[in-house]
């Protein structure tokens, strides 16, 4: 009866309907697609419906999935000798976009790199995406480049959206500058649309790429090594994303930069009394969540010491760990405010809004007190 019904149809087993991914991205500049499909292999039913399967299988490092009706295969094509897929995925949990570069095995795609933009809508209103491929870096650009520069400033050829390997240095920044053409969002287009490279050996889920236009990213971040400021211990990397009022580890830091990256001198600080004086920084980005700082002292022929990421606050707490770890505090300087140290405190540095001294041995809490507000910061052993 069973072989009968089969033969009749009745009994056929169902098979999983085909998971649908849109190929291109649906973002308009008036009336250009910011986005088109672009890849030999983008008008291929089969391989597109290989990346979508792969990408519906996909999960993020705290298990939310790819929501695919406002998703999209950005590119599809042979590269590198492989069939490689770049997919812009919308994951609404954490209201997050991720850069999913696939490559393909036989009929079948993986995903063996994503990237996380936390900032939303960020991903597919940018105009050039980093890729870390086989070759080396690579960028995928919009529809609204009208020119891509390489760090030496060099023209770089745009094939179907996609540059040439590019020379990106490991663990050092390098700025690479769009030229956008007129749009109805940028009327007279854009001449320099700078954004810092923070190096290939950027792991993910971080993203390579922040935005400079005023240039001051590139001064700031010179001769650091932006390996150790994206390392849990570095400014960049020291703050944890938080889900449900716990740190996810596997996410893009809550101090990883988007944009507005600047320094200022402190001032020079001789911390070993030897006459050799180091120059004190303090560093600022701009984050998802608000505005970062750091201390940077760079002692006289000897690699710069970074502290880690401190949120604005009127009294900034850094240690920077050097040879003997120091405390740095900063705070705006008035005449009806002042510190106030633990008793016996030792300041190896003493000025008007600044203060140095060893890191303490036990536990040490220090008081800004203003008219309006007293804040207060500590400082442990460990």
């Amino acid at each position: 009866m069973a072989a009968a019904l089969l033969v009749g149809g009745c009994g056929t087993i169902p098979t999983e309907p085909a998971v649908a991914l849109r190929v291109g991205y649906d973002t308009l500049d008036g009336t250009l697609p910011v986005w088109p499909a672009r890849g030999n292999l983008a008008t291929d039913p089969q391989a597109t419906a290989a990346v979508a399967k792969a990408v519906d299988g996909w999960r993020s490092p705290v298990d939310d999935r790819v929501h695919l009706p406002t998703s999209g295969i950005l590119w599809l094509g042979e590269l590198d000798g492989a069939r490689r897929a770049f997919v812009a995925a919308d994951v609404p949990g954490e209201s997050a976009s991720w850069l999913l570069q696939l490559t393909g095995d036989g009929d079948r795609f993986t995903v063996e790199r994503a990237v996380e933009y936390t900032e939303p809508g960020y991903l597919v209103y940018s105009d050039v995406l980093p890729l870390q491929l086989p070759s080396g870096r690579r960028y995928l650009v919009s529809a609204r480049v009208d020119r891509l520069l390489d760090p030496n400033r060099n023209p770089l050829p745009v094939t179907d959206g996609l540059t040439g390997p590019v020379p990106v240095p490991s663990c050092t920044a390098v700025t690479v500058t769009a030229r956008l053409r007129p749009s109805e969002s940028l009327p007279n287009g854009k001449a320099a649309e700078r954004l810092l490279d923070l190096g290939t050996n950027t792991p993910g889920p971080r993203y390579p790429l922040v935005g400079d236009d005023t240039g001051s990213g590139g001064r700031a971040l010179e001769g650091l090594d932006t390996c150790a400021l994206g390392d849990r211990t570095g400014p960049f990397g020291s703050i944890a994303h938080r889900v449900h009022d716990r740190p996810s580890l596997e996410s893009v830091p809550a101090s990883w930069p988007i944009d507005r990256v600047a320094t200022r001198t402190l001032g020079e600080v001789d911390l070993d009394g030897a006459g050799q004086p180091a120059r004190l920084d303090e560093l600022t980005w701009r984050t998802d969540e608000g505005m970062m700082t750091a201390a940077v002292i760079r002692p006289g022929g000897a690699p710069p010491a970074v502290s880690a990421a401190d949120r604005v606050e009127p009294l900034q707490l850094y240690v920077v760990p050097l040879a003997r770890p120091v405390v740095v505090l900063t705070w705006k300087n008035t005449a009806d405010s002042s510190l106030v140290p633990p008793p016996d405190t030792v300041r190896r540095v003493d000025r008007p809004g600044l203060a140095v001294l060893d890191k303490p041995a036990t536990q040490a809490t220090f008081r800004l007190i203003a008219p309006d507000k007293t804040t207060q910061r500590s400082v442990s052993p460990d």
